[in-house]
């Protein structure tokens, strides 16, 4: 029987976190999720669902309060849209939330006595996104979507800016809404708007999505307002799904795309290409990964996964040469490109899926170091049984989503053992969080 019914108000205690930064209470062994509860708090709560085996809960009264809890949250939209889930926590304890969560998915799954490092934080931790994507309402707003909705909550940069996104791109999304809307014949054109900005460089590219290639801005006036637009692209999508970009960019202004700078190597960055988004945790978490397995002169490396290039870039001066692997194409070609830009000739990328292109690459190559940056449904079983038959001593795997990281570790066990995880926070005051594991052959 369930202990619990909706709307039912009672007093619990928050004992762990949840998968998603929640906090967690049990009632005789049933599992309540209580949004934005922290661990150590007496509360009292009211039932918004209740389900066969765990109920969802929200806060109605703290009667006991953690000392990491934020009073006051510093920003306005924090409990109305869905970027963020921990802004309430103090920052430290963001960070041990996380190592928890990757080290109860170790515990549970690899049932191994080994502890996951501590998690790896940021310096700067507001304004890091260096790609942001607002929908554009049919009045003319920009905004965030509210969590699991379609909804969207309006943003006003001027009065009140998202603590996550870079200011500037904030700006430009709004000016280009208000823009557009001032001209009635273009409404429900423009469906989002996104703005890359180049880390070290502050170049910026505008992408408007748009569900035709009508020229909706004067390019002139939002080049001169904006000085760092190098680029402004139409993005032609009218179908309706939550894919957000085509693969039909029209370019507008400038070359259709921007630099970017990790390291010291540059990086083109197009607006259909994968480029981390916290370019400052981002070269912390690649040069983890490369420092850890030790590579050296000797080393053949394949980089899978290898989206523009990054890691396989970063890593390139220190082995002899490097094999990456990439599905998307115009990724292939921004990698191809960067290798140019940055006169690296020891590099080689390949176009296709990476189980199938690793399983040819095979066939020619015995590589002695490999890097693998999956994206959230982690390896397939083709590259799983490469990895295994190939069997390299220098093994890193960096993830997006610790579950598929842990299944996948599992599934490598019989060949290899977990030497470290260190949780990197890529994602600050979210629910995200990236992970650099080192496996040793047995």
């Amino acid at each position: 029987m369930i202990p619990v019914n909706k709307n039912d108000e009672l007093i619990v205690n928050i004992i762990d976190y949840g998968a998603n930064g929640e906090g967690i209470a049990k009632i005789d062994g049933y599992t309540l999720f209580v949004m934005q509860g922290m661990k150590g708090e007496k509360v009292k709560v009211h039932i918004l669902k209740a389900l066969k085996n765990y109920a969802y809960a929200k806060i109605v009264e703290i009667i006991e309060k953690s000392d990491k809890r934020i009073e006051n949250v510093d920003c306005v939209y924090y409990n109305k849209c869905g970027g963020c889930d921990l802004r309430h926590v103090d920052y430290k304890e963001t960070l041990n939330i996380k190592q928890e969560k990757v080290q109860n998915l170790v515990n549970k799954e690899l049932k191994i006595d080994f502890r996951v490092d501590n998690t790896l934080g940021c310096e700067n931790y507001e304004y890091y996104r260096n790609k942001a994507i607002f929908p554009v309402s049919s009045d003319g707003y920009i905004g965030f979507y509210r969590q699991n909705t379609h909804d969207i909550i309006e943003i006003n940069p001027k009065e009140n800016l998202c603590k996550i996104h870079e200011k500037e791109a904030q700006e430009i999304a709004d000016y280009i809404a208000k823009k557009v809307n001032e001209n009635k014949n273009n409404k429900d054109i423009l469906r989002n708007i996104m703005i890359r900005t180049g880390s070290k460089t502050n170049e910026v590219m505008c992408v408007l999505v748009q569900r035709n290639d009508k020229l909706l801005i004067d390019v002139e006036d939002l080049v001169n307002k904006f000085n760092n637009i190098k680029t402004i692209v139409i993005n032609i999508n009218n179908k309706d799904t939550n894919v957000v970009l085509s693969n039909e960019n029209k370019v507008i202004f400038g070359e259709g795309f921007i630099i970017g700078k990790l390291g010291e190597y540059n990086f083109k960055i197009s607006p259909n290409s994968f480029y981390q988004v916290n370019s400052i945790q981002a070269e912390k978490m690649y040069n983890l990964a490369i420092d850890k397995i030790n590579l050296s002169k000797d080393d053949i490396l394949v980089d899978l996964y290898s989206g523009i290039g990054t890691i396989g870039i970063f890593a390139s001066s220190k082995v002899k040469k490097v094999y990456g692997i990439e599905i998307v194409e115009d990724a292939i070609k921004d990698a191809k490109e960067n290798a140019k830009i940055n006169n690296i000739d020891n590099i080689e990328f390949i176009q296709g899926d990476s189980g199938v292109e690793f399983s040819k690459l095979l066939k020619d190559i015995r590589p002695t170091a490999l890097i693998v940056d999956p994206p959230r449904k982690g390896l397939d079983e083709d590259t799983i049984n490469n990895i295994l038959d190939l069997s390299p001593k220098k093994f890193a795997y960096i993830s997006c989503n610790p579950a598929t990281l842990v299944r996948d570790i599992k599934l490598l066990s019989e060949k290899y053992n977990v030497e470290s995880i260190t949780p990197v926070d890529m994602f600050p005051y979210t629910k995200h969080v990236e992970s650099v594991a080192i496996l040793k052959l047995k």
